[in-house]
C-alpha cells in the first residue's frame, strides 16, 4: 500500500511538471514568457517565443554569449528580477510593442511582438535596430 501511494505521488509530480506549456496566443503573455525565460537564463524556453529568422537568431546568440560572461551575482540578480510592463502599443492587429523594465537593472527596454499564424512571436532584432 505504501509503495502504491509513493508511486501515485511521484506519478502526479511528473505529470504536473510536464504540463509546462508555452502560451503564444496573446502578445503580452508571449512577450512576458520570453522576457521571463531570458532573465532566468532558460534560453531553450526563450527561443520557443522567437520569430525564426537569421537576424533574430544572431542577436539571440549574442544575448546568450553576453549572459554567459556575466558574474554569478549578476545572473542571480536577473534571475530573481520581476518584470514590469510599462505599456503596450498595437500599431496594427499583427504587431504589438511592449515597453518594460525589470526590477534588477531598471533600464527601459522594448520588444516587438509579431503575429504569425496564431502565435505571437518576438521579433528580437527590433530591440536593437528598430522597425
Amino acid at each position: 500500500m505504501k509503495f502504491i501511494l509513493t508511486f501515485m505521488i511521484a506519478f502526479c509530480l511528473i505529470l504536473s511538471s510536464c504540463s509546462n506549456t508555452i502560451d503564444k496566443s496573446d502578445p503580452l503573455t508571449s512577450g512576458r514568457g520570453f522576457i521571463e525565460a531570458s532573465l532566468k537564463g532558460d534560453y531553450v524556453k526563450a527561443q520557443n517565443y522567437l520569430l525564426d529568422d537569421s537576424t533574430n537568431i544572431q542577436y539571440f546568440e549574442l544575448l546568450k554569449d553576453f549572459a554567459n560572461k556575466m558574474s554569478p551575482e549578476v545572473r542571480r540578480g536577473y534571475s530573481e528580477a520581476n518584470i514590469i510592463i510599462d505599456s503596450s502599443i498595437a500599431p496594427s492587429d499583427s504587431i504589438n510593442i511592449i515597453y518594460f523594465t525589470n526590477s534588477f537593472k531598471q533600464k527601459p527596454s522594448k520588444i516587438k511582438m509579431v503575429k504569425k499564424n496564431k502565435d505571437w512571436l518576438v521579433d528580437f532584432k527590433y530591440t536593437f535596430i528598430g522597425n
